[in-house]
C-alpha cells in the first residue's frame, strides 16, 4: 500500500503535467503561426525556454521516482534575437523536448484516464483477495505505470551524445579561457616580483660592487663596507628569488609531499591550524605534480584569506585521498561573507581548479563559518 500510495502521488503529478501540456499546445500553435508570419519570431526563443522548464519538471519527477537524474544539455539562449533564433533552431535539446512533448500528448491521457479508475480497481482487488483468495492486480499495476512513465520520459528526454559532446566542448572552452586567464595573471605576478624585487636588488648589488671597486685603492675600509652591503643584497635577492620559484612550483612539495607541504603552510600561516589527513595522500603512487601544486596553492590562498579577513584565530585543513582524486577542505570560524568579486582570491582558486577539471565549493554565509572545498581528479 505504501508503494501504491507513492506511485499514485507520482502519477498524479504526471497527470497534472499532462493537463498543463495540453493547455500549453495553444501557446505552441500560436508561436508557430507567429514565427511563420515572421512578425512573432521573437516569441520562439521564449516559448522554447518554457518548453525547457516543462521538460525540466518532468526530469525532476522521473528522478524522484527512479533515484536517477536525467541530465540536461542545452545551448544558452543569449545574445541578440538573431543569435537566439539560430541557437533555438540548431540546439538538439529543442528537438528532443518537442519530441517528448508530442509523445506525452499521445500517452499522457492514459495517465489521466487510469488514475481516477484505480481506486475502484482497489476495491475489486480487496474483494478478490478477501473472498476468492487471489493476488492483488491493481497495486502492482499502478507501480508499473509509474515505472513505465519514468522510463519513457528518461528515454525521450536524455540528451543525445551529440548534445553531451557540445556541452562538454562548451565547458572545456570556458575552463580553457579561465586557465589562460589564470596563467596570464600568474605570469604577470612572476614578472612583477622579478622586476620590482629581485631585479631591483641585483641592480643595487651591481652598483655597490662598482662603487667598492672604485673605492678599493683610496678607501679600503669604505670598500669593505660596500662589499658587506653587496653581500647582504645578494642574500636578499636569493631569498626573493626562492620566493618566486616557490610561486612556480614549491620545492617543498617534492621534498615532503602534499601532506608535509600543507603542514608547513599551516605552521607559517599565523593561525592555529589543525591539519587532518584521511587516507594515504603521500603513500603509494602520488598525484600528478600539477594536482599537488593546485591543492597546495588553494590551501595557501584559503589560509591567507582566513588570516586577513576572517577575524578568527583558528582554522582547519583536511586532505583526503578519494577514489577519483584528491579532496581538500579549508574551514575557519570567522565572519564569513566571502565574495568572489571582492578580490578575495576565490576567483583565482576557481580558475586554477577548473583548469584541471576540478570542482570548487564555497560556503560562506554572513556570520560564518567559511568552508572552501576542492576536489581534483587524478588516476592513482
Amino acid at each position: 500500500m505504501r508503494q501504491a500510495a507513492r506511485a499514485t502521488a507520482q502519477l498524479t503529478k504526471a497527470a497534472v503535467l499532462a493537463l498543463g501540456s495540453y493547455i500549453f499546445i495553444t501557446v505552441l500553435l500560436f508561436t508557430a503561426a507567429a514565427t511563420v508570419a515572421v512578425v512573432g519570431a521573437a516569441l520562439l526563443p521564449e516559448t522554447v525556454l518554457l518548453v525547457r522548464r516543462i521538460a525540466g519538471v518532468k526530469r525532476r519527477q522521473a528522478a524522484v521516482w527512479t533515484g536517477r537524474e536525467i541530465p540536461e544539455a542545452y545551448l544558452p539562449l543569449t545574445g541578440p534575437l538573431r543569435e537566439r533564433l539560430r541557437t533555438t533552431v540548431r540546439d538538439p535539446g529543442t528537438l528532443r523536448d518537442l519530441r517528448w512533448m508530442v509523445a506525452y500528448y499521445g500517452y499522457g491521457w492514459l495517465v489521466c484516464l487510469v488514475l481516477p479508475l484505480w481506486p475502484v480497481g482497489l476495491v475489486v482487488d480487496g474483494v478478490r483477495c478477501g473472498l476468492m483468495g487471489r493476488e492483488a492486480v491493481v497495486l502492482p499495476l499502478i507501480s508499473r505505470l509509474a515505472d513505465l512513465d519514468a522510463r519513457w520520459s528518461r528515454f525521450l528526454l536524455k540528451p543525445s551524445p551529440k548534445a553531451l559532446l557540445a556541452e562538454r566542448v562548451e565547458e572545456l572552452t570556458e575552463t580553457r579561457a579561465g586557465a589562460v586567464a589564470a596563467h596570464g595573471a600568474e605570469l604577470r605576478r612572476i614578472e612583477r616580483d622579478l622586476h620590482d624585487g629581485t631585479q631591483a636588488r641585483l641592480v643595487a648589488l651591481s652598483m655597490r660592487i662598482g662603487l667598492a671597486k672604485r673605492a678599493y685603492d683610496h678607501d679600503p675600509e669604505g670598500s669593505r663596507r660596500l662589499l658587506d652591503d653587496a653581500q647582504d643584497q645578494a642574500e636578499e635577492a636569493l631569498t626573493e628569488l626562492r620566493h618566486v620559484v616557490r610561486g612556480i612550483h614549491p620545492p617543498i612539495l617534492t621534498d615532503r609531499g602534499l601532506a608535509g607541504a600543507v603542514r608547513a603552510l599551516a605552521a607559517s600561516s599565523g593561525l592555529e591550524v589543525t591539519v587532518l589527513v584521511d587516507g594515504p595522500v603521500d603513500d603509494g603512487p602520488r598525484a600528478p605534480a600539477a594536482v599537488e601544486a593546485a591543492v597546495y596553492f588553494v590551501v595557501a590562498e584559503a589560509l591567507t584569506n582566513a588570516a586577513k579577513h576572517s577575524g578568527s584565530p583558528r582554522a582547519s585543513v583536511q586532505l583526503d585521498r578519494v577514489s577519483a582524486g584528491v579532496r581538500a577542505v579549508v574551514w575557519d570560524e570567522g565572519l564569513g561573507g566571502a565574495d568572489e568579486a571582492g578580490g578575495s582570491g576565490l576567483l583565482g582558486i576557481r580558475r586554477r581548479v577548473a583548469a584541471l577539471d576540478g570542482i570548487v565549493t564555497v560556503t560562506s554565509p554572513v556570520g560564518g563559518p567559511t568552508m572552501i572545498a576542492v576536489e581534483l581528479p587524478c588516476v592513482w
